[in-house]
């Protein structure tokens, strides 16, 4: 039996996966799709713009193209930071949030009409949540697998 002592350090570790994770998304990285909606006039209950239809059409799907490339991550995310942080929670703390500060420069960057858009998503720091990635999956793969007992005590 594995037995868990939870380090006081993880309310920063919940902190980042709720409050901040709802901020980011909720508040911020959707806001910025619901002012390029108003702005660019693609109405509900489409998701994206239709190419031909919508004046704007390729200015709004980068907008919500950022924003959508963060839900694929941030379940899988939460919850490495979350067997990460029970024992490492000051890293997976730091690393959720550089994750939520390099999925903002992402959206900034894929949104940003000047810059190509096989690289807009990196050129204002995108990349930048990949060392948020790195940080909670090593850590949560490190807690997960010493759980096991396959690599000694």
């Amino acid at each position: 039996m594995v037995s868990i002592e939870v380090p006081k350090e993880y309310g920063y570790v919940l902190f980042s996966v709720t409050v901040n994770a709802f901020i980011y998304s909720a508040v911020v990285a959707s806001g910025r799709v619901m002012k390029a909606r108003k702005n660019l006039d693609v109405q509900y209950p489409n998701l994206y713009a239709t190419p031909g239809h919508h004046k704007h059409a390729d200015a709004f799907n980068r907008v919500q193209r950022g924003h959508q490339a963060l839900f694929e991550q941030l379940p899988f995310l939460q919850l490495s930071s979350l067997v990460g942080g029970l024992q490492y929670p000051l890293a997976n703390a730091v690393g959720f949030n550089l994750f939520l500060l390099g999925s903002h420069l992402y959206q900034i960057g894929y949104e940003d009409m000047k810059l190509d858009v096989k690289t807009a998503r990196y050129g204002k720091g995108g990349w930048i949540k990949y060392f948020g990635i790195l940080a909670c999956l090593g850590t949560a793969g490190k807690v997960s697998l010493g759980m096991t007992g396959l690599f000694g005590k």
